[in-house]
Order: C-alpha cells, then sequence, then structure tokens
C-alpha cells in the first residue's frame, strides 16, 4: 500500500470539506488525516489530505478532487519536495516521581509541557509523523489517558509552484 498525501487549495466557500470528504465516503476510499484551515487570503482554504491505498486507487482520487468546482489547485506533497508537519496533545497520568523522567524525554523531542495537574501532564509536540511515533513509543511506559493528533499539514518547498489567484 502506499500513501498519498495532498496538498488542496480550495474556495472558502459553504461545504466544500464536506464535498471532499464526501468524494471519499462515496467511493469507499479512506482519509487517513485530515486538516483544513483559511489561508492568508480569507477567500481559499487549504487542505492537507492523506490517503493510503493501490496506486490505481490514489490516482482516481486526485482525479477525481481536481473535478470538484471548488478545488483550484492539487500538489501531492512528497518527502524531500515539501514541508510537512503534525502536532500532538498527549495527557499523561504523572506522579511525583515520574515528572521528571517525562520532561526529559519531552526536552529531548523539544515539546513543551502546557498543563500540569496533581496526577497529570499535558504535553505539546510538533513535528514529522515519524518523530511524534517515536516519542509515543518512549512513553508506553507511563498510562496515556488521552491523545489528541492534529493531521498531517504541509506545503511543498521553494517558490516555483506558487499559485497567485486574483
Amino acid at each position: 500500500m502506499k500513501r498519498l498525501v495532498l496538498s488542496l487549495l480550495v474556495e472558502n466557500n459553504p461545504g466544500v470539506t464536506s464535498r471532499i470528504s464526501g468524494l471519499f465516503s462515496r467511493r469507499g476510499y479512506n482519509i487517513d488525516s485530515f486538516s483544513s484551515g483559511v489561508t492568508a487570503d480569507p477567500r481559499y482554504t487549504r487542505i492537507t489530505i492523506v490517503a493510503s491505498g493501490e496506486e490505481q486507487i490514489l490516482e482516481q482520487i486526485e482525479k477525481q478532487l481536481a473535478k470538484l468546482e471548488d478545488v483550484l489547485d492539487i500538489k501531492k506533497l512528497e518527502q524531500g519536495s515539501s514541508v510537512t508537519r503534525e502536532l500532538i496533545l498527549v495527557k499523561i497520568r504523572a506522579k511525583d516521581t515520574e515528572r521528571q523522567p517525562i520532561l526529559n524525554v519531552t526536552e529531548i523531542f523539544h515539546g513543551k509541557v502546557v498543563d500540569v495537574t496533581m496526577d497529570s501532564m499535558v504535553i505539546e509536540l510538533t513535528g514529522h509523523q515519524d518523530k511524534l511515533d517515536a516519542f509515543l513509543d518512549l512513553l508506553q511506559e507511563y498510562e496515556i489517558l488521552e491523545l489528541a493528533r492534529t493531521g498531517i499539514t504541509g506545503l511543498t518547498r521553494g517558490s516555483d509552484d506558487v499559485i497567485f489567484l486574483d
């Protein structure tokens, strides 16, 4: 199975995310990750979609997305020619004696403690998906109470393929 990461520039119209996700559900395709946000120009939204499957299915997904009226541009985010990141928030059960080892691991990964209570900590970490997975692997000896992941977002490197819209 291959993995496809697409960056879509779409018109910021009501229902655009519903139409895009509906395309996947109608055809039985799975979305591994879906993140979106308004760009510097509020008329447009950038959506990053991660899907996995056979190469033929992934090609079909890209072709079907290109047919949607609101989709203005599609770029494949390939390793080496793009920058991708993900954010996670991890709530860990942490007694007084466990906090320092958790802090040590968090510092190594350039994470940040964003909340501490008597029995837990919330850690924020941003980076490439592999980095986040490695961080979570090191925390397996602690009880992870809750975990939230934003999904991948990204842009291509350089300015050669930037689209300017009027």
